[in-house]
């Protein structure tokens, strides 16, 4: 079932864009909560064996996400998303970047920008997401962190949490 779902991940080195593109097994407006929500996000926005948990969340335009992604042991990884433009069940976009658990951002790590766009594939959703950083070396240093694989994980994850959703 999984190898017939959709999953490109896509390095344009020209235009420092990474392009991910992911098939779900759910309806537009659940798939949409899930990417919106902080507690559906909790449950699956970090690849294992890392959880989540957010700090603050206001999804509206000029909001923001300020979230941790957890090891098993303790290690925290923070992060900071600035939502700029929402358009209910179709997109977003939104400033991405690394931040300390006060929410200062990290200047010396790569920031980007996220446009998520969320379409009915039959009965499926797709969602694309395309993520744009300042330069090259940004890229480069994402790709060498793992962002695919992390990206993978990550979302199987959310696979999981749709066909539990599902059920119930």
């Amino acid at each position: 079932m999984k190898n017939t779902l959709l999953f490109d991940f896509i390095a344009d080195k020209k235009k420092n864009t990474l392009t991910i593109r992911r098939e779900f097994l759910a309806g537009r407006n659940l798939v949409w909560d899930c990417y919106t929500k902080s507690e559906l996000l909790n449950q699956w926005f970090a690849p294992s064996p890392l959880t989540t948990k957010t700090k603050s969340m206001d999804f509206s335009e000029g909001g923001h996400w300020h979230y941790a992604m957890v090891e098993p042991n303790g290690n925290e990884y923070w992060g900071y998303t600035t939502y700029r433009k929402i358009k209910p069940v179709d997109f977003y976009t939104a400033s991405d970047a690394f931040s300390n658990e006060a929410g200062k951002i990290n200047a010396d790590m790569p920031r980007a920008e996220w446009l998520v766009t969320f379409t009915d594939r039959a009965e499926n959703t797709l969602v694309e997401t395309v993520v744009t950083y300042a330069s090259l070396s940004d890229l480069e240093k994402v790709i060498q962190m793992g962002m695919e694989q992390g990206m993978m994980a990550t979302l199987e994850k959310l696979d999981k949490l749709l066909l539990t959703i599902n059920k119930n």
